[in-house]
């Protein structure tokens, strides 16, 4: 079970790193962009990891309010949420 939820968050994370390179690409070119409720509910899944990577490395929602305070909080929770199971285990 827990290689099964390993790999079920890389690929979220992956995912996740993917959206956000396709949206910084398509704000560039002037395409069409993804919506943010799908870049936050890819994060709410398990993506913060990817999200804080993506934004870093794509230079991409980095200042857009209130997206990336929306962002930040879900990555505090997951962190949270990681380090309650942690205690737990321990």
């Amino acid at each position: 079970m827990p290689v099964l939820l390993m790999l079920m968050l890389a690929a979220v994370n992956a995912a996740t790193i993917a959206c956000f390179a396709i949206d910084k690409s398509r704000a560039v070119s002037g395409g069409w962009r993804l919506r943010e409720s799908t870049l936050l509910g890819l994060a709410a899944l398990g993506g913060s990891p990817g999200v804080v990577w993506a934004r870093r490395h794509y230079r991409h929602k980095t200042r857009k309010q209130p997206f990336a305070t929306q962002l930040d909080v879900i990555a505090m929770v997951h962190v949270g949420l990681a380090g309650g199971l942690l205690i737990a285990l321990l």
